[in-house]
């Protein structure tokens, strides 16, 4: 499936702006959240805690949707919206803390990942990685 990821969308995708993932109970009922993300190897990356709202919904419907998006727009782009399915990914803890490390590096930088806060993130036996493979892509 060719999804049109330009270079422009990966550009985009790279900068540290807020995302609002969107999923939905069984019962339909919406849900959007701001999340930390990372784009790499065609999937949007997400750390979380297995006990949020957005990753129960994901549980029962792995469908969700993803959108990035500015004031003004920057390299001729005001926003990139994702759809498609994500994989709750939650072990073995090794194999999922060097995303979870980059997502926190994206957004504190690297002297910010050794504070507290993103530590004990790291740490918790909470935390888990969401993989959101989009199937569809939109730009504007």
């Amino acid at each position: 499936m060719n999804l049109n990821i330009t270079l422009q969308v990966e550009n985009f995708l790279a900068r540290p702006l807020l995302g609002r993932l969107a999923t939905a109970s069984p019962d339909g009922q919406p849900h959007v959240v701001p999340v930390w993300f990372l784009w790499e190897d065609g999937a949007v990356w997400i750390s979380s805690y297995q006990s949020t709202r957005k990753v129960i919904d994901l549980e029962k419907n792995a469908k969700c949707a993803l959108v990035v998006d500015v004031e003004t727009a920057q390299d001729g782009l005001t926003a990139v919206t994702l759809e498609g399915d994500a994989e709750l990914l939650r072990a073995p803890q090794a194999q999922i803390r060097p995303r979870i490390e980059a997502i926190y590096t994206k957004y504190l930088g690297e002297e910010g990942l050794q504070e507290q806060d993103p530590q004990t993130w790291l740490n918790s036996p909470e935390n888990l990685l969401i993989k959101f493979t989009p199937r569809r892509v939109k730009t504007w």
